[in-house]
Parts: structure tokens; sequence; C-alpha cells
């Protein structure tokens, strides 16, 4: 799988556990709505960590909890 696809898979998983809609998303994590929409369509091709750490910190999970997951086993490069 894919790193985008992956991160994408993951985020829209934690909104659906804690019902959170995209714009919230955006709001509670401090990036742009534009940002949190390429990270859920996936076109976010190589997420940078530092966005993925302002989700984990407005989603109010730690960051081994996000990849803590079997959708990050076997990543794919995107380069």
């Amino acid at each position: 799988m894919k790193l985008s696809s992956a991160v994408s898979k993951k985020i829209l998983k934690i909104c659906q556990e804690k019902d959170i809609s995209i714009n919230m998303l955006a709001s509670q994590c401090c990036v742009t709505q534009s940002t949190a929409q390429s990270l859920i369509d996936g076109k976010s091709k190589n997420p940078k960590l530092l966005t993925i750490i302002r989700v984990c910190q407005g989603l109010d999970i730690p960051l081994t909890e996000f990849f803590n997951d079997s959708l990050f086993e076997n990543i794919e490069r995107e380069d």
C-alpha cells in the first residue's frame, strides 16, 4: 500500500470513530482545509511528518498510536 493511501485510510478511520468532519479536522489540527482534504483524498503523495504530528495532536492521539496499525505494514515508496 502507498503511504498516502495508508495515511488517508487511518485519518478517515479516526474521524469516523470520533465523528469529526473534514472541516472540524482542519480546525482542530491547525491545518488548512485544502491540506486536510489532500490527506483524506490521498493527493498528498508524501505527507510531511509535521502535518501528521499536527493531525495527531488535533485528534488527541499519540503519534505511535497513529502508526501502530497494519495499514502501515509493507508501505510502498511513492518517489
